[in-house]
């Protein structure tokens, strides 16, 4: 369906992967104005379909494959591209973010979303080349891991530039955490790899020739030039982000007592200076790189095995370093690129291995895993992504092997995700956010305030004050941001530079110190956004969206649609069982003190999450209430 907004390609397809019928789903201008693209465009979608009678494995399960109004048109960091389903992880709605570059060559092909439904009734691939949709036998890919898998691929094609996204051995064998690989990038959280494999659908390459209309295409250009100066002047992603990646962070985590260690039993690794960004800067980055369009260029290129390949994130470097109380950055290095060959979310797998080691350690479990013992992790990592010996059990999670074996106060995961590498006892917004997040225990679902509680400002990170309150402002705006089609890493300079830069001054010790005491405002531009309708500078997504497309947007109307998407997530979460009962964290996160001599060193998750549901008009029980869904016009 055309649209009178630039940005757009017009066109949501349907494919059903049983009968091979190609079909246009309809998708309007008001619907592009309420949910703009991306991650939320997949809610409304997801929400009109699920009843809370499906289930992940199942061919009532659509997958959407979505595209934001900034793909394509060279907005910073604008080449994204998300996946939303039921997931087999947590059963319920995942959603996961990817920078590979499919999303903007299925824009060149004419498309802003791509649904499947259905199942394959034998292993294929599918090829997109605009209007012609062709269907091939995978016998030949299955099997393959995921660079050999896109290498065949661009063979079988004769293409060397196009999009294509693909599943490895993990998610062939339904291994739980699988993730979709698309180029070096993964869309690695919640398992959609496992329902791409149970689909029996392998890969899915797309190319095209159309060109994404831009509105105004001159003050565009010069907005993003103007943009991207920024960006580079700023001191997180013209600096840190460029120097160290989020491999920076450690030190940073390590400091404020945030860097998961032995299974978050501690906040601080001994030898974190072996596994840092410092060092992996130092002695092993061989060059930067980045996604299409991206001036932050955080990715880090390693050797491994003979041949440069994407380097580990910060999670991978917590959660396979102290966390399993490794401290050999060799061999992270190596791990990382042998999950993302097999197709398996590094942070996930690493919990898991540690929920495993302590499992093990207190007698729960004898599964030969132990802290500090890794010579043998490679061969574990291959017997879960083919389900062999432990590997088989390894792959269903922490959440069902605690329901098991016992040890769920150790499971560290909420909603059945496993947790990202920060430690929530020294940041108790971050962990009200992992347990209200929509997906599970994600630290960018949970809408990262840790940034605000050490890792950016200094803000009091024992306090419940006013967090439910900056957690839900976060949560919107980050929302809107990857519905936009952008990397959620341009948020980062929303932070004037010289709060970052002069920690001690006047200014910033003002602002930490006044952060707590302003909950009731941020509540006010929460419930009434349309007080903040106008462009605030140090945030540039407003005016590049009105630019783009012609759309107008503010600042109010831009986390309105932020609230619209994160609440419609919760309602589809709801019909499938989700309440104020899920929204928990391990007990060893709230009742056991990190320091024991302080007790405040553990999350009051109870308290903030009552303030939380007020302040986004939720009952009680974490359920939407009908004036909210009426308010923000989902129903």
């Amino acid at each position: 369906m055309s649209s009178i907004y630039a940005g757009y390609m017009g066109k949501v397809i349907c494919v059903d992967l049983t009968t091979q019928a190609v079909e246009e789903y309809p998708w309007n201008d008001t619907q592009r104005e309420l949910y703009l693209g991306g991650k939320i465009m997949a809610a409304r979608i997801l929400c009109d379909h699920l009843t809370g009678k499906e289930t992940p494995f199942s061919e009532e399960n659509w997958v959407v494959i979505s595209t934001g109004p900034l793909t394509g048109t060279g907005a910073p960091s604008s080449a994204r591209f998300n996946i939303s389903a039921l997931s087999p992880q947590t059963g319920i709605l995942a959603s996961s973010n990817c920078g590979g570059s499919f999303g903007f060559h299925l824009k060149k092909a004419g498309y802003d979303a791509l649904i499947l439904k259905g199942r394959c009734p034998e292993h294929t691939w599918l090829e997109i080349n605009e209007d012609q949709f062709t269907f091939h036998s995978a016998e030949e890919l299955w099997g393959t891991k995921t660079s050999e898998c896109q290498e065949m691929l661009s063979r079988l094609t004769g293409k060397k530039r196009f999009g294509k996204l693909c599943i490895g051995p993990a998610g062939e064998n339904l291994v739980k955490y699988a993730g979709v690989v698309s180029d070096e990038r993964a869309a690695g959280r919640t398992g959609l790899g496992a329902v791409l494999g149970w689909k029996n659908l392998k890969a899915i390459t797309v190319t095209g020739s159309k060109t994404v209309p831009v509105y105004n295409k001159e003050k565009s250009q010069a907005w993003i030039k103007k943009w991207t100066e920024y960006l580079q002047k700023h001191p997180l992603t013209g600096s840190q982000l460029p120097r160290m990646g989020t491999a920076g962070l450690v030190s940073s985590m390590q400091m404020h007592g945030l860097l998961s260690t032995k299974n978050y039993s501690a906040g601080q690794f001994e030898d974190f200076e072996q596994v840092s960004g410092e060092r992996l800067a130092e002695e092993f980055n061989i060059t930067n790189k980045g996604c299409l369009t991206c001036p932050i260029r955080c990715a880090r290129s390693v050797r491994v095995q003979g041949q440069a390949v994407k380097g580990p994130e910060l999670e991978t470097l917590g959660l396979l370093g102290g966390n399993i109380c490794n401290n050999d950055l060799q061999k992270i290095l190596d791990w990382n690129y042998e999950l993302d060959e097999l197709g398996m979310d590094t942070i996930s797998t690493a919990n898991t291995i540690a929920w495993a080691m302590e499992a093990n350690e207190k007698g729960l479990w004898n599964c030969g895993l132990e802290f500090g013992k890794t010579d043998n992790l490679s061969q574990v990592f291959e017997d879960i992504a083919h389900r062999r010996g432990i590997g088989d059990e390894l792959a269903e999670g922490s959440r069902r092997l605690s329901k098991k074996y016992g040890g769920q106060d150790f499971a560290m995961q909420s909603k059945g995700l496993e947790l990202a590498a920060y430690e929530p006892r020294r940041a108790v917004g971050q962990g009200l956010g992992y347990a209200v997040s929509n997906r599970g225990g994600c630290h960018l679902n949970g809408g990262y305030l840790v940034i605000l509680e050490g890792l950016g400002l200094n803000v009091d990170t024992q306090t419940p004050k006013a967090k439910a309150d900056f957690t839900m402002l976060f949560q919107d705006l980050m929302e809107t941001i990857s519905a936009s089609g952008q990397c959620l890493f341009t948020s980062y300079a929303f932070f004037p530079a010289f709060l970052l830069t002069k920690p001690n001054g006047v200014i910033t010790q003002t602002v930490n110190k006044a952060a707590t005491h302003i909950g009731g405002a941020v509540r006010l531009i929460n419930k009434c956004p349309r007080v903040a309708a106008l462009d605030i500078p140090v945030f540039h997504h407003t005016k590049m969206i009105r630019l783009a497309t012609g759309m107008y947007m503010d600042f109010g109307k831009y986390i309105a649609i932020g609230e619209r998407g994160y609440t419609m997530e919760r309602l589809i979460n709801t019909r499938f069982g989700i309440t104020e009962a899920n929204d928990k964290l391990p007990r060893r996160l709230t009742e056991v003190p990190q320091n024991p001599a302080d007790p405040t060193t553990k999350v009051p998750l109870e308290q903030m999450k009552q303030t939380y549901y007020a302040a986004r008009g939720w009952d009680k029980n974490g359920i939407p209430k009908e004036s909210t869904l009426r308010r923000l016009k989902i129903k």
